[in-house]
This record gives structure tokens, C-alpha cells and sequence, in this order.
């Protein structure tokens, strides 16, 4: 075959190709929402408080251990298991207790979660319970929002500020 024509059609294969990316490129049109539905995000990264207080040992119980494991106090590292809640206009959309994660269950949990809502005026409650002593809600937050169609909205929640963060 003669350079020219092989050139001619590998410049027709490659336009052809060209014009396959481009056109799924355009069409069909994809939307991750709806028109009337607006995206939450709850977003959480914490570690529980600890399960029990350190003890520390009297001399009459250190002397009766071998003196290889004579530490003067016992601390625990297991964590309490994180609940949380969340709730638009009194109804759940979404509800999980995160046990900690690690060897010892010593270390913290991360929640992603993006939950689809309709767009429009809403009550949002949310509350975090990190403590196995405590019965209830620790952290709790309650705010009116309005979400607007295709609005992305983040719910985090902040140990730093010892609560929830909305933006």
C-alpha cells in the first residue's frame, strides 16, 4: 500500500475516534441530582472517650504481681462506640452506631455519607453520643435549612468546636 493512502486513513480512523470522544463527551447529559433534590453530606471523624478511667494500683496489689508488670497505674485504651443520628423534618434519614476500629479498639471512626433529600424549607436535627456512660445525646444540633434544587449541603461534625458545623 502507498504512504499516502495509509496516511489518508489513519488520519480518517483517528478522526473518527476523535469524533466518538467528543460526542460522548457531550450527550447523553448526566446530572448526579434530580431537579427538585438537593444532596447532605454528614460527615463525622472522631474517636469515642475511653470506656473506664485508669485505676491506679494500691503497693499491697503492686507487690503481688511479678515485678515485670509492676506499673503503678491500669488505663484502658478501648473506646466507647460513636452514635449518631440524623433527622430532616422529624423523620431519619440516616442512623448508625460506629464501633472503633483498630487492634484494641483504641482508634476513631470516619463517616462519609451523602444522603439525597428534596430541595425546599426543613428541620435538621442532628445529635453524636461518643460516651458509653452517658445515655442520650451529647452533641446536638437543630437548625431550620433551605435547600435549594441541586444545593450540596455538608453537616460536619467538629470535636474541636465541640459540636456540628454546617456549610
Amino acid at each position: 500500500m502507498n504512504k499516502p493512502l495509509r496516511y489518508l486513513l489513519q488520519a480518517f480512523n483517528f478522526s473518527m475516534f476523535m469524533a466518538l470522544v467528543w460526542y460522548f463527551s457531550l450527550y447523553p447529559a448526566y446530572h448526579q441530582l434530580e431537579e427538585d433534590q438537593a444532596m447532605i453530606t454528614f460527615t463525622v471523624s472522631h474517636a469515642g472517650k475511653h470506656i473506664r478511667e485508669c485505676v491506679k494500683f494500691s503497693q499491697e496489689e503492686l507487690l503481688k504481681l511479678p515485678p515485670n508488670m509492676r506499673k503503678p497505674m491500669d488505663c484502658p485504651r478501648e473506646r466507647s462506640p460513636i452514635s449518631m443520628e440524623l433527622k430532616l423534618d422529624d423523620e431519619v434519614i440516616y442512623s448508625k452506631v460506629a464501633p472503633p476500629h483498630g487492634l484494641y479498639s483504641d482508634q476513631g471512626i470516619d463517616i462519609y455519607q451523602n444522603i439525597r433529600v428534596p430541595a425546599g424549607k426543613h428541620r435538621l436535627t442532628a445529635w453524636l453520643n461518643d460516651d458509653v456512660k452517658v445515655e442520650g445525646p451529647i452533641y446536638k444540633l437543630s437548625q431550620d435549612v433551605t435547600l435549594k434544587p441541586e444545593q450540596h449541603l455538608v453537616i460536619e461534625f467538629k470535636p474541636a468546636i465541640s459540636g456540628f458545623d454546617v456549610h
